[in-house]
């Protein structure tokens, strides 16, 4: 069972797995005076302030495209950000707080990090509802939204495989969530969400390309806001990129379970 690497958990106990999330999610809105439907209002709340700021206050004119097309430009790149932060924050420490499931045969521990990805999706689903809603009534629904799926698939394949790695070396250094969160804060200043590539100074594009975050954000505007489809390396690269980290993480993780005992 040692040597079963984690990605063939998915597959065997993909019900499982569901449904726990399913619950644990029903869990934490338990007892709130509007319940599940937080998980709702709380992306669009944030999304409305960023929007309030950005168009309002700091004034943000993009010359490529119109003030109802950068707000949602803004939205469709806030909101991969709010669910891979709170996807990399609560899949960091999901090994160290589900140790009691270290030996536990019919929930294994190898389930632990994608099951705290799975469960920050309420955000990417209640925001791009919300922006295909908003586009259907302004009648500018682009063609490329049925690829949203793709990319989404794609980002949560990298963000399993980066929980699992990010999980076992949380388990040796336990300060790694605190990092975590400056990092993705570097990162949410270095991709596009608030402003378009084209405002970028030539100088500074290969910040874009250096930052694996920028892909998606990108991807996920090009084909849900402004109706093309990413390049054909770009493409590539998240393929090569999210299939790789997946099983990578799967290895990284099978691997290193054996000597979790010893540490958590």
């Amino acid at each position: 069972m040692m040597n079963k690497n984690s990605y063939s958990y998915l597959l065997s106990h993909h019900r499982l797995l569901w449904r726990i999330s399913i619950n644990e999610l029903r869990g934490r809105y338990a007892g709130a005076l509007l319940g599940k439907a937080w998980i709702v209002l709380a992306p669009l709340l944030i999304l409305g302030v960023y929007a309030i700021i950005y168009t309002l206050i700091f004034e943000v004119r993009p010359t490529d495209i119109g003030r109802l097309q950068y707000v949602l430009h803004l939205f469709a790149g806030m909101i991969p950000f709010l669910m891979m932060n709170e996807s990399l924050a609560n899949g960091v420490v999901s090994v160290v707080s589900n140790k009691a499931v270290l030996n536990n045969t019919v929930f294994p521990i190898d389930l632990a990090p994608p099951k705290a990805v799975l469960m920050a999706q309420g955000t990417i689903v209640a925001g791009f509802i919300s922006i295909f809603t908003i586009e259907a009534i302004t009648f500018t629904v682009p063609w490329t939204f049925i690829f949203f799926p793709v990319i989404w698939g794609l980002s949560l394949l990298a963000l399993s495989g980066l929980a699992w790695i990010l999980s076992m070396l949380n388990v040796v250094f336990r300060d790694l969530k605190d990092l975590i969160s400056v990092i993705m804060m570097m990162l949410f200043i270095a991709s596009p969400i608030a402003y378009t590539p084209s405002m970028v100074p030539d100088s500074l594009k290969f910040l874009l390309l250096l930052n694996p975050f920028a892909y998606y954000v990108s991807a996920f505007q090009a084909v849900t806001v402004h109706g093309r489809l990413p390049g054909v390396f770009h493409i590539l690269f998240l393929f090569v990129f999210s299939f790789g980290l997946f099983f990578l993480g799967s290895w990284v993780f099978s691997r290193s379970k054996r000597v979790l005992i010893d540490y958590v």
